[in-house]
């Protein structure tokens, strides 16, 4: 009870969104978040990531001559 007391008034300059445009606005807009559309392009970033990762890895194990234009030709048909 005592402790209660004492913490509402340390935290009572804290403005709440109705006196404060600027929270409001913030309050807004993270009530408004809808991070679907993030969570898809970050899931499309890591798969491309995963993907440069196999092909270097699988290029590094067959040793290919990169100067030959043949079988840069080969490489490129196969992906």
């Amino acid at each position: 009870s005592g402790c209660g007391s004492l913490i509402s008034s340390q935290f009572s300059f804290i403005p709440t969104a109705s006196t404060n445009p600027k929270a409001a606005l913030k309050s807004k807009i993270v009530a408004e978040f809808r991070p679907q559309s993030l969570i898809d392009e970050l899931l499309l970033y890591k798969r491309s990531e995963d993907q440069i990762e196999l092909k270097e890895k699988q290029l590094s194990t067959m040793r290919v001559d990169v100067c030959s234009t043949e079988t840069l030709k080969c490489l490129k048909g196969k992906s």
